[in-house]
């Protein structure tokens, strides 16, 4: 039997259309069991060359001059040391000091950080709501705030500890200033490494807890967290009496810090603020939280003397976004989602000029521990090679 093709004569395109160089089919469903292209030897050529052509590796980066991006500053980040020995009238192991910088943060080209960022391990004078994934670490010693700044200390490696006195609270705890103190010289004789100062956010409470502290820490040379544009007298004059140092802490507002630095210059020492214009976390706000602190680094370099102070970042905020803890498969395990969170907001607040960071997980404080140590080690100009000359290695 004869097939419609056969009776047809048309067994390809070609025998429908024939040479015609251009085919335009409008409104047209075309059904096939199979569609076999065939392409000219030229066309083939053409098509092979092409190919050969895309695969082709580059050898060798395009020559390129460079020339190092060097500022001019007028003025080097004050140095800030926190703790003291027992040579300096203290009772700590050691000493951290912070600042120091002549130019923006990790700018390699011109001149590596003086002083290394500190990680400080926040503890809390009583059990607090955490992140499942942040609590499994310290649930055996959020009952003993002396134990958990051990913890820590000696197997999370932090270089100093923040006490959070929160129990002071009015709302919570509402435990006197004079409580809180015997709270800090636990902590003071747990660990010898420097230890900062929290107070709750309390605005009636604050001032006196922070007094109170910053007498019993006299010669220890802590950190009193914190000054704000609220509470600040209180604070500026324990630390001026008993020779401490004042976290001034603003809202992500450069006018605001400098308002209130000014007026902590009644009563302090450039050598006694570090500023802390507020941690916004990955995913709300971090890129304003580095924009403001970036900023603020580069006032202090050319010379803006109410902003040239070491940077701390509250990085322990990223455990507010819910994307760190949330519950939720498609975001992926929370074990490992919650420290990066918290890292990748460290990390970024470290290119802004952060030069204390406090923080919470173990992991997320191990992976800023181990960066900064990589850092140290290359941060010398010359350990780096001409990135103009590089070859590309064969095989790529």
């Amino acid at each position: 039997m004869t097939s419609d093709k056969e009776k047809s004569g048309i067994t390809s395109l070609d025998d429908m259309f024939g040479d015609f160089a251009e085919l335009v089919l409008e409104n047209v469903t075309i059904e096939l069991d199979e569609l076999k292209l065939s392409l000219r030897p030229a066309v083939q050529q053409m098509a092979r060359s092409v190919t050969q052509a895309a695969l082709a590796l580059p050898k060798s980066l395009i020559s390129s001059s460079f020339t190092k991006p060097l500022g001019e500053y007028t003025q080097a980040i004050q140095e800030i040391t926190l703790g003291a020995t027992k040579g300096q009238g203290g009772t700590r192991g050691n000493t951290v000091t912070i600042g120091g910088h002549t130019a923006p943060a990790w700018d390699l080209f011109q001149a590596p950080p003086k002083n290394p960022p500190i990680i400080a391990a926040d503890v809390f004078d009583m059990p607090i709501s955490l992140a499942k994934v942040v609590k499994t670490h310290y649930k055996e010693v959020m009952d003993d705030p002396a134990e958990w700044a051990k913890l820590v200390v000696d197997k999370f490696g932090a270089d100093v500890v923040t006490l959070h006195l929160i129990s002071t609270d009015r709302q919570l705890g509402d435990t006197s200033p004079n409580d809180a103190a015997k709270t800090i010289e636990e902590v003071l004789q747990a660990v010898k490494v420097p230890i900062l100062i929290g107070s709750a956010g309390d605005p009636v409470k604050d001032g006196p807890v922070l007094a109170k502290a910053a007498e019993v820490c006299e010669g220890e040379r802590t950190l009193l967290c914190s000054a704000t544009m609220d509470i600040y007298e209180p604070v500026a004059e324990a630390a001026k009496k008993h020779d401490q140092v004042v976290l001034s802490w603003t809202s992500i507002d450069i006018n605001q810090q400098k308002e209130l630095n000014r007026r902590l210059f009644e009563w302090l020492k450039p050598e006694q603020i570090v500023i802390d214009p507020t941690t916004a976390a990955l995913g709300y706000g971090l890129e304003y939280a580095f924009t403001i602190m970036q900023r603020m680094r580069l006032g202090g370099l050319l010379g803006d003397e109410e902003l040239r102070f070491p940077i701390s970042s509250g990085t322990t905020n990223a455990w507010a976004a819910r994307e760190a803890w949330l519950k939720n498969p498609a975001l992926g395990p929370r074990e490992l989602r919650g420290p990066i969170w918290e890292s990748v907001t460290a990390l970024a607040l470290l290119l802004a000029g952060g030069d204390l960071f406090m923080m919470m997980h173990p992991a997320a404080i191990k992976t800023v521990h181990d960066l900064v140590d990589w850092m140290k080690e290359v941060r010398k100009v010359d350990d780096y090679p001409d990135w103009t000359s590089l070859s590309i290695p064969e095989g790529v």
